[in-house]
């Protein structure tokens, strides 16, 4: 290369002129030549030598690497300098491209733009300049680059030109455009990583030049680092393993070592390196250096692992559902089956006298029981059972437990309930607080087996705020939660049995020791409640599990305390008629047995549609009993709605196996009519029926006629499932509604016509809620604004000077009625 060659008979003039020196003075003042000077002359030539044979290595380096083009630019960007890189990239030999400005690589509208100029003067401004952009090869091809520009200065401060190092990275960028979305969003910032610490190393490791981008990477200045060797930046594991020489060993012995690994900044952090050494060799092929090259890859590597982790976990949901469905599936049949038992054993048993019979027909009504509480287990997991949810404070729920739970655990494990926070801090959720407790009790018996020689139970209250980060892997939104930690001090789990621990069936106690429903039972019934749970275990350690329940803005509900019911069946007795509408015959046959007992007339019907044929024959009829799952496209609760416009003082009471036959329709089912829940006894159903026809139940049945005064409400809904939902709740309410999807509709009618209520959910396309209600109320178009959202808390607006309430999603049929009822 011409530029290199003259670069090269300057350095051999300057030698032969200081040869020519030396011996001019051998030969005119020998005499005087001390062995002091002498010394001083070679100690001078030792340096030299030294600070010579770093060039030279640069220069090899920069010589033999054709991965880059790396050259060097004048002042005024004239390239000065070229590699066998930069002939392999931009096709240029160095006759050829030596002596043209750098405008020659860019591309017509990049130099039309200023853009060759505009790098330089970056580079000269900064000191340092790095781009990505598409660069032109002499056969008018395209590559797409990346380039790094540095500004080089004598030691006066004097500009004394560039150095350029650019690579074509064209099938990195068409494998990053090619990539999927999801892909990139979990590969973050590897796009934004192109700072690489370039420096060279002695054949034994030592370092012998640093560049600015190692100086940012790894901490250190030319002047701490510059002698040392490279080993300093592995972790000591490493280091003492002797991964430094095993990689210098590679890379002399194949030409090049690749790897990543943990590396260590001078503060000490770690960081996760890409690394590449690159072995040096002279003309005559002895190894003279290497060149490493560091990039930082730990936002990579991270992003990998967020990856993997959602991965396993959408993995493990997806386990979780399939065994879900099928266990709610089979317990849903198992309940039939255990009906069918229960029925035919108590009517066996009205009808034995010997106490033998009897004591037999009770152990067999005793398994129907277990096997009862099984498949309410099952259930639990598949998130399919009646839950009751009211708004509690749970710090008060376990206050409540303290005693149960020290008795249960006995004198050898310790009970500690943290200090949670007082009555105006632990925030309040909606939650079944009887299935709370069994999972509560469930998790300490747990702890207390896996403590076998004594231990500490803990367990904490606390809020939490979890952001989208804190839920990635998790089955909740982002929000406010309460959170509940029970850990022990126990004989802990592997990873492993960590892995399955929720799996129904699922144990590591010997046989007879537990069914393995425990933790399934808590899995279920906390994702059911809308929250989430997680297990942490250590061997030898103990094992935390936390459950995370959704905030409540609602005041806490004192739950009614159940009546133990001393009635007898002869006090339960009746002599109303019956619609009992069950397609499976077996369970048919045994209710009809059961009520006739209990003095009832029975009618039947096999599905929906022949229930409803039998209403309309005029029939007496006073209460509809139903399964809820019937063949035909008629749903159980759709004709219990129009058996109910035919007579509206029938009395509804539903039966299922599991809560999956109500889905959509739990407010319906909750407050509209009564649920007993298979299997049942006798004695249950007896005092169900009194309950209902005496007027004694607690619950308003959502289906009778309202009583409040009739609204006109506008609803803005933009859901179309949870709007029509919304209007059947309001109809069955009595109100007159009007239904839109967005707030463009709504300020249409809101112009026609005024309403008493604007119903209207908090995030809507185009609008929001809350200017949609200050619209409404400008235009005196409504007296009152009820607000809904199933994502965001209700409104702390101070600016809201207009009457308002607010629900948030789910809401009850009472807390509905309650809130177009209240006037604030």
């Amino acid at each position: 290369m011409s530029g290199q060659k003259r670069r090269s008979d300057i350095g051999h003039r300057a030698m032969s002129d200081d040869s020519n020196l030396a011996g001019n003075a051998a030969g005119t003042g020998a005499e005087q030549h001390t062995p002091h000077a002498t010394q001083c002359a070679e100690a001078s030539g030792m340096d030299a030598r030294a600070t010579n044979l770093s060039t030279e290595w640069l220069h090899l380096w920069a010589e033999s690497t054709t991965d880059y083009a790396i050259f060097a630019l004048s002042p005024d960007g004239t390239i000065i300098s070229w590699n066998r890189g930069g002939e392999s990239i931009h096709g240029y030999k160095a006759d050829e491209i030596l002596g043209q400005h750098v405008r020659a690589l860019y591309i017509e509208e990049d130099r039309r733009a200023g853009v060759p100029e505009t790098d330089l003067r970056r580079a000269r401004d900064e000191g340092r300049h790095e781009f990505d952009g598409w660069r032109v090869r002499k056969d008018g091809s395209l590559f797409w680059a990346n380039v790094i520009m540095t500004a080089l200065y004598s030691p006066d401060g004097e500009l004394l030109g560039y150095g350029r190092v650019v690579r074509d990275i064209s099938d990195k960028k068409n494998a990053q455009d090619a990539a999927m979305e999801s892909d990139r969003r979990f590969r973050l910032l590897v796009q934004g990583v192109n700072d690489y610490a370039i420096f060279m190393l002695s054949p034994e490791g030592y370092v012998t030049n640093w560049n600015p981008g190692a100086r940012r990477i790894k901490g250190y200045t030319d002047e701490q680092i510059i002698g040392s060797h490279f080993s300093c930046f592995y972790t000591p594991e490493d280091a003492a393993a002797g991964l430094p020489q095993r990689g210098l060993a590679t890379a002399a012995r194949e030409g090049r070592f690749e790897a990543e690994g943990w590396r260590v900044r001078r503060d000490g952090s770690r960081f996760w390196a890409h690394v590449v050494i690159d072995a040096i060799r002279d003309d005559h092929g002895a190894l003279v250096g290497f060149a490493k090259i560091t990039r930082d890859v730990t936002e990579r590597r991270q992003a990998e692992e967020l990856l993997d982790q959602t991965r396993r976990a959408l993995f493990q949901s997806q386990k979780m559902e399939a065994l879900g469905q099928l266990t709610g599936g089979v317990a849903h049949d198992f309940n039939n089956v255990l009906q069918v038992l229960r029925g035919n054993l108590e009517l066996l048993g009205a009808r034995q006298d010997d106490a033998w019979s009897r004591a037999r027909i009770g152990r067999a009504i005793e398994a129907v029981e277990r096997g009862s509480k099984l498949a309410s287990q099952l259930l639990a997991f598949g998130r399919r059972q009646t839950l009751l949810p009211v708004v509690a404070n749970l710090r008060d729920m376990l206050r409540g437990m303290e005693d149960l739970l020290r008795r249960a655990l006995g004198e050898r494990v310790h009970v500690k309930i943290h200090n949670t926070p007082s009555d105006g801090e632990l925030w309040n959720v909606l939650v079944d607080t009887h299935q709370l407790e069994n999972v509560v009790l469930n998790l300490a018996i747990n702890s207390r087996d896996a403590m076998p020689a004594g231990g500490v139970l803990t367990l904490e209250l606390s809020n939490a705020v979890l952001d989208r980060y804190a839920t990635a892997a998790s089955h909740i939104e982002p929000g406010e939660y309460v959170k509940l930690s029970v850990a022990d001090t126990g004989t802990g789990m592997s990873a492993e049995v960590v892995e399955r621990a929720f799996d129904p069936f699922y144990t590591t106690k010997p046989a007879g020791q537990g069914t393995g429903l425990g933790l399934s039972m808590a899995y279920g019934f906390v994702l059911q409640s809308g929250g989430h749970i997680e297990l942490s275990s250590t061997p030898d350690v103990g094992t935390t599990v936390t459950i995370y329940l959704p905030r409540s803005l609602e005041a806490v509900v004192t739950r009614p305390v159940e009546s133990a019911g001393a009635q007898t069946e002869e006090d339960l007795r009746g002599h109303e008629t019956v619609l009992v509408v069950e397609d499976d015959r077996r369970v048919q046959l045994t209710v009809v047995d059961m009520l006739s007992q209990l003095g009832y007339s029975v009618l039947t019907a096999n599905d929906a549609s022949e229930a409803l044929t039998v209403l309309r024959s005029g029939a007496k009829v006073d209460v509809l009993f139903s399964d809820i799952v019937m063949p035909g496209p008629l749903l159980s609760p759709e004709m219990a709605r129009q058996a109910l416009l035919m007579r509206p003082a029938l009395k509804v009471l539903f039966t299922s196996g599991h809560t999956r036959d109500t889905t959509g329709l739990d407010t319906q089912i909750r407050h509209g009519a009564d649920l007993l829940r298979k299997p049942y006894s006798r004695l249950q159903l007896a005092r169900k029926l009194r309950d209902m026809l005496d007027g004694t139940a607690l619950a308003t049945r959502a289906d009778e006629p309202a009583t409040t005064r009739v609204l006109s409400i506008l609803v803005v809904e933009d859901e179309p499932d949870a709007r029509e939902a919304l209007c059947e709740l309001l109809g069955m309410l009595g109100h007159r509604y009007e239904a839109v999807s967005d707030a463009k509709e709504a300020l249409a009618w809101l112009q026609r016509q005024p309403f008493d209520v604007l119903f209207t959910d908090l995030t809507l396309p185009g609008m929001s809620g809350v200017d949609l209600a200050r619209e409404a109320i400008g235009m005196k178009s409504a007296e009152r604004v009820v607000f809904a959202s199933g994502a965001e808390a209700p409104l702390h607006d101070a600016s809201l000077t207009f009457e308002w309430v607010s629900l948030r999603k789910p809401y009850s049929f009472d807390q509905l009625k309650d809130a177009l009822d209240s006037r604030e």
